[in-house]
């Protein structure tokens, strides 16, 4: 059994960042920018816009954040997403979700501005992945394509069983395997007996959010997981959806939690973000 080393690659990638970054500001004398929304008080979601902060500052971005009230009009959402559409030290627009009720969450996605989707939410981003063209591609299913890269992992021919359909992780976890050759099946909640469906896989990806959901009697042996889900066990420690000690006895590669998909994320909304400077910084010539 080998581990997936998340963090280790996410730091490598951050080495390439700086690198590239550096390299635009001489080339084009801009820096890559990122405006973050978070609205409301929510830990989970105030923990993960301070570690994207961090990250931004450790590759040499601009970054800002602007922090909302919970009860924010709808309007007021919109109209700091045309100003950032328009502000061309912007590069990347991240929402940070969820948002509470009564926000069109649906609506607001759809106001950024595509070619600023660092997220790979907006429908002609989704479209495109679909269509296997290029464009943003949500961060946690791309930095699992590129762990399983890093580790010569081919997914051509390989049956891959997708655990959850969510639009940030499941679906375009699906696309990106069809796109590389895989096949694949997607499970959910309304999935019957889905011991059924692992033990026909040669790599599980999972990620919704239920403790040691995937147990050893579920997989076979070789299998490769990926674990997507994150979790606070009744004692504090972060977990995955997979029961780890006894799943990592029956597999060839495991990702661990936290440590393995985690840190891929944020190396990927780095990624994105260049990307998006770099084509912006073209428009501008």
């Amino acid at each position: 059994m080998q581990i997936l080393d998340g963090k280790a690659l996410a730091k490598k990638i951050e080495g390439n960042v700086t690198n590239e970054v550096a390299k635009l500001k001489v080339q084009t004398n801009s820096t890559p920018g990122l405006a973050v929304i978070l609205v409301g008080q929510d830990p989970a979601s105030q923990a993960y816009v301070s570690m994207k902060k961090k990250a931004c500052d450790r590759v040499g971005f601009y970054s800002v954040t602007h922090e909302m009230p919970e009860d924010i009009s709808q309007d007021a959402i919109e109209n700091t997403i045309a100003m950032m559409n328009q502000n061309q030290n912007i590069d990347g627009i991240l929402i940070q979700l969820p948002l509470p009720p009564q926000i069109d969450t649906t609506k607001i996605l759809e106001l950024v501005n595509p070619a600023k989707d660092v997220d790979g939410f907006h429908p002609y981003n989704v479209g495109r992945l679909v269509t296997d063209l290029d464009g943003f591609v949500p961060c946690t299913p791309l930095g699992v394509m590129q762990l399983l890269n890093e580790y010569s992992i081919d997914v051509k021919g390989k049956n891959c069983c997708v655990i959850g359909a969510s639009n940030i992780v499941g679906k375009p976890m699906a696309s990106l395997l069809l796109n590389a050759n895989a096949t694949v099946e997607v499970c959910h909640i309304f999935t019957d007996d889905l011991k059924k469906h692992t033990l026909n896989a040669d790599i599980i990806f999972v990620g919704v959010g239920v403790i040691n959901l995937i147990k050893e009697d579920m997989v076979k042996d070789g299998t490769i997981i990926i674990d997507i889900g994150i979790n606070r066990s009744d004692n504090g420690k972060l977990v995955g959806d997979v029961d780890f000690e006894n799943v990592s006895k029956k597999c060839s590669y495991i990702t661990p939690v936290p440590g393995g998909v985690g840190p891929m994320t944020i190396a990927m909304l780095l990624s994105n973000t260049l990307k998006a400077a770099k084509l912006n910084a073209q428009k501008k010539d």
